[in-house]
């Protein structure tokens, strides 16, 4: 795959966050807490990073988006706007998912990595030579499920990772992810050295949005 440049970016908790990528490197990483309004500063913020790297859109090899999980509306945004985008630029478009940000190249052991989700609970995933060997689950890390699959070596990294790997007898790393610029662009530069599978980012919610149901009864119909 080309060297880039590449654009990532990601809208899934409370900040914009934008990084520009090129020849393998994160040349620069911008980051804006917000707890409102990504869906009217992500386009300008992609705006100025390009100009601030003298770069303009036609000169991208690709996009790439944090697909969360993560706040329901903001990993809609930035989807979509990805989606578009890579349409109109056509241009190839990856999704980054919160938890590769804890990954690094090197991982190759079984890991469980686990990311800060509402209500004090925590989104898990098992990886396996770095790559998901599972599919996403929520879990209260104080209650860690039995039926958690918890193979030898495990290694748990992330939000509240000595407290999982003390229930399950694993070994604890933490990490920091609160900077999600420069990871997402390093993770970006080595999704970009792979193959490409060539499917389009999809959301990662692994809980369902905090809807209800209309509280209102339906209309009675009466006959004439």
């Amino acid at each position: 795959m080309a060297q880039g440049p590449y654009l990532a970016f990601d809208t899934s908790a409370a900040h914009c966050a934008a990084a520009f990528v090129v020849e393998g490197h994160v040349a620069i990483a911008r980051l804006e807490p917000m707890q409102r309004g990504q869906a009217e500063r992500l386009v300008p913020l992609l705006q100025e990073v390009l100009a601030e790297a003298g770069a303009e859109w036609r000169d991208l090899a690709g996009l790439a988006v944090g697909i969360g999980p993560g706040n329901f509306t903001g990993v809609r945004i930035a989807v979509a706007a990805a989606r578009g985008l890579g349409l109109a630029l056509d241009v190839p478009v990856i999704g980054i998912s919160g938890f590769e940000l804890l990954l690094a190249p090197e991982d190759r052991g079984p890991m469980l990595l686990s990311l800060p989700a509402p209500r004090d609970l925590v989104y898990v995933q098992a990886f396996r030579e770095g790559r998901p060997d599972a599919a996403p689950r929520l879990i209260d890390p104080a209650a860690v499920p039995q039926d958690l699959e918890v193979p030898a070596g495990l290694t748990v990294r992330g939000h509240r990772a000595a407290e999982i790997a003390a229930a399950v007898h694993a070994r604890a790393q933490v990490a920091d992810t609160a900077d999600v610029a420069p990871l997402l662009g390093r993770r970006a530069a080595w999704r970009f050295g792979q193959p490409l599978d060539g499917l389009r980012p999809a959301p990662l919610y692994v809980r369902p949005p905090d809807a209800a149901p209309p509280s209102d009864p339906p209309p009675v119909i009466l006959d004439a």
